[in-house]
C-alpha cells in the first residue's frame, strides 16, 4: 500500500484553467490512500492529506476536549483553600495543575490542524464552542471532590483510553500521557470516597449525597444515545472514535456499580439490576431533557464558568502582550546579530 500522501503533494500538480478533471482524479487518489490508511490503522499525521470533514471534526472534538480540561479545573479549584488538610490541599492543587497541562497538550495537538489557540479560546469565551456538560454542576461539599475523581475522571478514562488508538497521531499521542494522569486522579477520588464511607455517619451521608447528585450527570458525559448522536457514526468510520456512546456508557456502569457496592453506597437508580442474559447491568432512563438544557447553557453553573474564564482571559491579556513583545524583541535582536555575522 502506498504511504499516505502529503498535503504538499497537491502542489506538484498545480491546477490550471480547464484542468478540473485532473484535479478530481488527484483528489480521488488522495481519498483512496486516506481510506486505506484508516483501514490499516496507520496514523494520519499533520502533513498527510485528509478530507476537510475529517479535519473539521478533529478540530471540533479536540478543542472541546481542551476546553473541558480547562473549565474542568474550576469545580475542584473551588475547594483548594477549603481542603480538610494540608496533604489534601497539595494533592488537589497538583491535580488541578494536571488538568491545565492536559488542556495545553490538546490545544497544541489541535493547532497541528491549522487552527490557532487564539481562535479556539475565542470560540469558548463567545459561547460558540462547547465543553463537557458535567462541569456545569456545583461542588457543594468535600465529598463532591472525591466523587468527581471517582465518577467523572473514571468516565473520562473510559472515554479517553480508546482515543490512545485513534487515527490522528498527535491526538493519540497526547492522550497516552493524559490517560496515565487521569488514572491517578480516579484512584485519588475513590480513596477520598472510601475514607468518607468508612468515617462517621455524617461523612458517609455526605458521600452518599454526592454520589446521588453526580451519578446521572456522569452517565450523560458519554453523550446522547447512539440513535440521537449526530457525529458518532462518521467519527467511528474515520477511526477517531472506536466505540459508540452507548457502549462506553454501559462499560462505565458495569465497572462502577461494584465499586459503589464496595463503598457501601447506593446508586440512585431503582431500576438498576444485573441482567444475566446480557451480562450487563440494566439501568433506568436518563433525563436527556436535563442534558440538552445544560448544553444550551441553562445548567446550574454555565454562566459562572464562562464568567470566570472570561475574567481570566482579560486579566492575563497584559502578560500575553508582554510575552509577544519580548519574543518580537528577541527575534529582531537575533536577526540583527545574524545580519552582522555575530553569533545569536
Amino acid at each position: 500500500m502506498r504511504a499516505p500522501l502529503s498535503q504538499s503533494a497537491t502542489r506538484e500538480l498545480p491546477p490550471t484553467v480547464g484542468d478540473g478533471g485532473k484535479m478530481a482524479e488527484v483528489e480521488t487518489r488522495f481519498q483512496a490512500d486516506f481510506d486505506a490508511s484508516i483501514s490499516a490503522s496507520i496514523k494520519i499525521e499533520p502533513t498527510d492529506w485528509m478530507p476537510e470533514g475529517y479535519r473539521k471534526t478533529l478540530i471540533r472534538q479536540m478543542s472541546q476536549h481542551a476546553h473541558s480540561e480547562i473549565v474542568g479545573q474550576l469545580p475542584e479549584a473551588n475547594w483548594i483553600t477549603r481542603a480538610p488538610s494540608l496533604k489534601r490541599k497539595a494533592i488537589l492543587l497538583a491535580k488541578v495543575q494536571d488538568e491545565a497541562g492536559h488542556g495545553l497538550y490538546l490545544y497544541s495537538a489541535a493547532e497541528t490542524l491549522g487552527t490557532s489557540r487564539e481562535e479556539m479560546v475565542a470560540d469558548l469565551l463567545s459561547g460558540k464552542a462547547k465543553y463537557s456538560s458535567i462541569f456545569n454542576y456545583p461542588t457543594l461539599t468535600w465529598a463532591d471532590v472525591g466523587t468527581i475523581g471517582w465518577l467523572v475522571d473514571g468516565a473520562a478514562i473510559i472515554n479517553q483510553i480508546p482515543l490512545c488508538r485513534c487515527s490522528y497521531g498527535p491526538y493519540a499521542r497526547a492522550m497516552m500521557r493524559i490517560c496515565k494522569e487521569e488514572s491517578f486522579h480516579q484512584r485519588q477520588g475513590f480513596e477520598i470516597m472510601m475514607r468518607l464511607s468508612n468515617g462517621t455517619a455524617k461523612q458517609k451521608a455526605m458521600a452518599q449525597d454526592a454520589l446521588s447528585r453526580w451519578w446521572w450527570p456522569s452517565l450523560m458525559m458519554f453523550g446522547p444515545p447512539d440513535v440521537e448522536s449526530a457525529n458518532s457514526a462518521q467519527s467511528m468510520k474515520w477511526g477517531i472514535k472506536l466505540f459508540s456512546n452507548d457502549e462506553l456508557r454501559q462499560k462505565f456502569i458495569d465497572q462502577t456499580v461494584p465499586q459503589a457496592d464496595y463503598l457501601g453506597l447506593g446508586i440512585p437508580d431503582p431500576e438498576l439490576h444485573w441482567n444475566n442474559e446480557r451480562g450487563h447491568y440494566d439501568f433506568g432512563p436518563i433525563d436527556w431533557d436535563e442534558f440538552y438544557n445544560v448544553i444550551r447553557g441553562n445548567g446550574p453553573c454555565n454562566h459562572e464558568r464562562l464568567r470566570v474564564r472570561r475574567k481570566a482571559d482579560e486579566d492575563g491579556a497584559w502578560f500575553r502582550e508582554a510575552l509577544a513583545a519580548h519574543a518580537q524583541k528577541c527575534a529582531s535582536r537575533d536577526g540583527l546579530a545574524a545580519a552582522q555575522g555575530a553569533p545569536c
